[in-house]
């Protein structure tokens, strides 16, 4: 059986413990770190760079970006890119909407992700196709929404 001064030592440690918890839980009267960005309010040019950008880092081929503003009230432009595989399909969109909630607390609306074919990304301002370079061919999205003069899109 431990003697009186041990169970005091312990209870005072065991005290001290739950003082400096108790101490740290009021300091963080906020409540934990969030893992994501609090939603930030971004122009949409803004929000075309850091996705253009995630998609080169992730390898995406053929980006083109078409300008809808003035022809689509959905969304400011539009993002048609590819991938060489299904798995490298579902990399690149699951890594932008990633980026996009983690810089800007941005939560995407995310389609097809699990055929990994043709995974349609909606940022709000700007829709993204990630593509299969066969589905890409035959859906022709860039034909659709292409304008006649060809001035408001562009091969990035």
């Amino acid at each position: 059986m431990p003697c009186a001064g041990a169970r005091d030592r312990r209870a005072t440690q065991e005290d001290n413990v739950l003082f400096q918890t108790a101490k740290a839980a009021r300091s963080n009267a906020a409540g934990p770190v969030p893992m994501t960005a609090t939603p930030v309010e971004v122009q949409s040019d803004e929000l075309l760079a850091r996705i253009l950008s995630s998609l080169d880092d992730d390898k995406a081929e053929d980006v083109v970006v078409i300008d809808l503003r003035g022809r689509s009230s959905v969304a400011d432009h539009m993002v048609i890119c590819s991938g060489r595989s299904s798995r490298q399909v579902g990399a690149i969109a699951e890594k932008l909407v990633d980026r996009l909630k983690q810089e800007y607390g941005r939560t995407c609306k995310i389609e097809g992700k699990e055929q990994g074919d043709w995974v349609l990304i909606d940022a709000t301002d700007v829709v993204v196709h990630v593509f299969r370079p066969e589905v890409r061919e035959f859906y022709q999205l860039e034909k659709m929404w292409m304008p006649a003069s060809g001035a408001e899109a562009r091969k990035v």
